[in-house]
């Protein structure tokens, strides 16, 4: 994919976070493409289900997965507004999703500080897809719950 492709779907998920911001849910956002078609999309609802389970990923694989009828997303893209957590990432593993781009990085939480192969072995990924937009998002959230 190009980067003009990649932002313009990061600006998809960054809608959907968001949604979650409206909500009171930490705002990550994510959407999954084929063929350069929106197939999935989701946002947190941690706090809204109460289910620890209910990140934007999860959603966004759940809802492809229902879209394309079949739990195997090779041929697909996940955009998500933040790296992917280690229980994400599994997820991600499993469905065998083509490509992930994220815009956030997430030294903390992201699954690359637990283990670099956690998806499957034919997946790419890319991070930094507007980045700044993403992190500023989680910053003022996160600034917010401070004061």
């Amino acid at each position: 994919m190009n980067s003009q492709t990649d932002e313009k779907f990061m600006r998809l998920a960054l809608n959907e976070a968001r949604k979650a911001l409206e909500a009171q849910e930490v705002p990550i956002g994510a959407v999954v493409v084929a063929d350069g078609a929106v197939v999935g999309r989701g946002h947190n609802l941690v706090e809204t289900l109460a289910d620890p389970t209910a990140h934007a990923e999860m959603q966004a694989l759940t809802a492809a997965a229902a879209t394309l009828g079949g739990k195997y997303l090779q041929n697909c893209t996940l955009y998500v507004t933040v790296e992917p957590c280690i229980m994400c990432a599994g997820a991600i593993g499993w469905a065998q999703i083509g490509r992930v781009v994220w815009g956030a990085d997430d030294p903390k939480k992201g699954y690359r500080r637990y283990s670099e192969c956690v998806f499957h072995p034919r997946t790419t990924a890319t991070g930094g897809v507007l980045a700044g937009e993403c992190e500023a998002l989680m910053t003022s959230f996160f600034a917010g719950l401070r004061s």
